[in-house]
C-alpha cells in the first residue's frame, strides 16, 4: 500500500474556519470497550519496524569516506525514503562510532567516517540532518553509540593530537587489534555518559541506542590488559569477573539516570548479542550452546537491565535460524519473552539480513522465506513487539526478495510505534477533521490539532460505518503524518476505492500515546 503523505503541508487560513472542536461527542475508541474482539495479530497497531544504518567502516553511510556533505545528504534521504517505502516506521543511525561523533562535539573529534580525515568539517552538521529529515517522514531517530571502541586498528598516534586518548594514553587498552577505553576507569565512564549526554540534550532525537560491544569480544591468545585498574579500584570485588560486570552495569544505570533527567520521554534501549547464558552455564539461562556469552565473555548482564528496568527497550540479536542447533530462534525468542514479561522493557529482536543467501551459511539463509518465518513466529509471543534489520545495506540488496516478502506477508499495513511502559499515559486530545473529500489524487483530510502534546497523527479508514472497536489493531490504519505548526495539515490517501468509507483520527504523542478517535468523516 503506497500512500501519498504531504510531508509538512499546511494551509494558513486567511479567515475563520469551523471545524469540530474537542468538545464534540467524540466516538468510544476500542481501548474504553470491553466488547470488542481480540486484537488481529496480524495487523498490530504498535509494532517497531526499523533498519540500523551503520558509519563504522562506511558499512551503510556515508557508503565512503569523503563524499561531499550533499552527496552525504542524499545518500540518507534516499536510505529514509526507502524504509518509507518499505513500511518502516524508525531507524537506528550510527554517530558515534569510533569515539569520534557525527556531530560539532565539545568532547570528541569529527568522526572519520565521514571525511576519511579525522577531525575535519563536513560542512553540515550530520546529526541535525539526519533527526529533522527522519522526523519528516515521521521517522523515529534513535541514535545509536559505541561507548567503548576507540578506533579499529591500534595505531594511537593515526587519532588527531586532540582526540582524548591522545590525551589520556592511560585510558587505552590496545586488544584484538583495536584501541578501547577502559571501562573499569572512573574517569572513562563519566567521559563515556558526557559525550553521549552532549548529544541529548542538544538533538531531538527519540532514543540512544547500544549495540553490542562493551568489553571486547574474546580473542584466542589475548588477554584485556585491565589487572592494574582491578587493582586501584576493584576492592570491593572477590573477582575481576564481577567488578567488570559492575563497571558496565554502573555506565548502563548512570546513563540511564541522566537521559530520564534531561529527556524524560526520551528511551535507552541496548541490542545485546542473544546469549546472556546457556543452560549449560546457568539453569536460568537459554537452551543453547552459544561458544559467547554475553554476562561471561561480554561482561554484559543484559538480563538484569531488563529486570532492573534501566533500559526502556532490549534487542537481543537472534542471528540464527529456525532450528539452528546452537542457537534455534524458535528457543532464543520464548527465553527473551519470559525475560521482559511483568516488566516495563520492550522486546524487539535483532534480524540478520547479511546472512540471507549467503553461500557460507547453512539451507534455511537460502530459502525466501526465512526471515518472514520470523516474524511470523514472533506473533505467538506477544512480548515481541517489533524488528530491527540488520543492515540497512542488506535490506536494499533485498536478496532472494526477502524483505518483498516481509512487505508482502508483514508490512500490508502501516503501525504505530509502540510506547515504552515506563511512558505509557493518557493520550493527548483528538484532532479536529476539517474536510474529507475526493480529489483526482484520492480521499484527501485536512485537520487540525487541538493539543500542543500531540506529536504526530494517525488516520484510520472504515470501510462503510466506523464503530469502536474499528481501532482495536491496525487493520484500518492507512498513515501516519508528523504534527507541524499551522491552521492546518494535510494527507492524502491514494489507495482509497470509490467506496463509502468512514475516516477517523487520532493524535499520539511523543511517546505514542494515542488519542481517543476524532469526529468520523464520511467520504461517499
Amino acid at each position: 500500500m503506497r500512500l501519498r503523505r504531504l510531508l509538512g503541508a499546511v494551509v494558513v487560513a486567511g479567515a475563520l474556519l469551523t471545524v469540530p472542536t474537542a468538545a464534540a461527542a467524540e466516538p468510544d475508541q476500542a481501548a474504553g470497550t470491553t466488547d470488542c474482539p481480540a486484537p488481529d495479530p496480524a495487523t498490530p497497531k504498535q509494532q517497531l519496524r526499523a533498519e540500523w544504518i551503520a558509519s563504522v567502516t562506511n558499512i551503510d553511510w556515508p557508503s565512503r569516506q569523503g563524499l561531499s556533505a550533499e552527496e552525504q545528504k542524499a545518500e540518507l534521504l534516499r536510505w529514509y525514503d526507502e524504509a518509507v517505502e518499505l513500511g518502516l516506521n524508525s531507524v537506528v543511525v550510527q554517530v558515534r562510532p569510533t569515539a569520534d561523533a557525527f556531530w560539532p562535539s565539545p568532547f570528541e573529534p569529527w568522526s572519520v567516517w565521514l571525511s576519511g580525515q579525522q577531525g575535519q568539517d563536513p560542512g553540515y552538521d550530520p546529526l541535525a540532518f539526519a533527526v529533522a529529515e527522519a522526523h519528516k517522514r515521521n521517522l523515529e531517530f534513535h541514535g545509536w553509540f559505541n561507548p567503548y571502541r576507540i578506533s579499529m586498528d591500534t595505531n594511537i598516534d593515526a587519532l588527531v593530537p586532540t582526540h582524548p586518548a591522545r590525551v589520556h594514553p592511560d585510558w587505552v587498552i590496545p586488544y584484538g587489534g583495536k584501541l578501547y577505553y577502559d571501562p573499569g576507569l572512573p574517569e572513562v565512564q563519566q567521559f563515556t555518559i558526557d559525550a553521549i549526554m552532549d548529544a541529548v540534550r542538544r538533538y531531538d532525537m527519540d532514543a540512544v541506542h547500544f549495540d553490542d560491544y562493551f568489553y571486547p569480544y574474546p580473542v584466542a591468545g589475548e588477554t584485556f590488559d585491565d589487572a592494574d585498574t582491578y587493582a586501584e579500584h576493584g576492592g570491593d570485588f572477590d573477582n575481576i569477573e564481577d567488578w567488570r560486570r559492575h563497571n558496565i552495569d554502573t555506565l548502563i544505570s548512570r546513563l540511564s539516570s541522566a537521559i530520564r533527567a534531561e529527556k524524560p520521554s526520551m528511551t535507552f534501549g541496548v541490542s545485546p548479542f542473544a546469549i546472556w547464558r546457556n543452560s549449560s552455564t546457568d539453569p536460568e539461562g537459554s537452551p543453547t550452546q552459544g561458544g559467547v556469552q554475553t554476562y561471561d565473555d561480554l561482561y554484559a548482564d543484559t538480563r538484569k537491565w531488563v529486570r532492573e528496568e534501566w533500559i526502556d527497550y532490549i534487542v537481543p540479536q537472534v542471528y540464527w535460524n529456525i532450528g539452528f542447533t546452537v542457537a534455534d530462534y524458535a528457543k532464543l525468542v520464548p527465553w527473551w519473552s519470559g525475560v521482559v514479561d511483568g516488566t516495563d522493557v520492550s522486546l524487539y529482536i535483532g534480524q540478520a539480513n547479511y546472512k540471507v543467501a549467503d553461500p557460507a551459511q547453512g539451507p534455511p539463509w537460502h530459502d525466501p522465506n526465512e526471515m518472514s518465518k520470523h516474524l511470523t513466529f514472533n506473533k505467538s509471543h506477544p512480548q515481541v513487539r517489533g524488528d530491527i534489520y540488520f543492515s540497512a545495506v542488506q535490506v536494499r540488496a533485498n536478496r532472494l526478495e526477502h524483505m518483498s516478502i516481509v512487505k508482502r506477508d508483514h508490512y500490508g499495513q502501516p503501525a504505530l510505534v509502540p510506547t515504552a511502559g515506563r511512558l505509557a499515559g493518557p493520550g493527548p486530545r483528538p484532532p479536529a477533521i476539517a474536510s474529507a473529500r475526493r480529489t483526482a489524487d484520492g480521499v484527501e483530510l485536512t485537520w487540525a490539532g487541538t493539543d500542543r502534546r500531540s506529536d504526530s497523527y494517525a488516520v484510520y479508514r472504515v470501510p462503510g460505518d466506523y464503530t469502536p472497536c474499528a481501532l482495536v489493531d491496525g487493520r484500518h490504519l492507512v498513515g501516519t503524518v508528523r504534527a507541524t505548526s499551522g491552521a492546518l495539515q494535510s494527507f492524502v490517501d491514494d489507495t482509497a476505492a470509490a467506496d463509502r468509507y468512514t475516516y477517523v483520527m487520532t493524535a499520539l504523542d511523543r511517546s505514542h500515546n494515542e488519542s481517543r478517535a476524532s469526529v468520523p468523516r464520511v467520504v461517499r
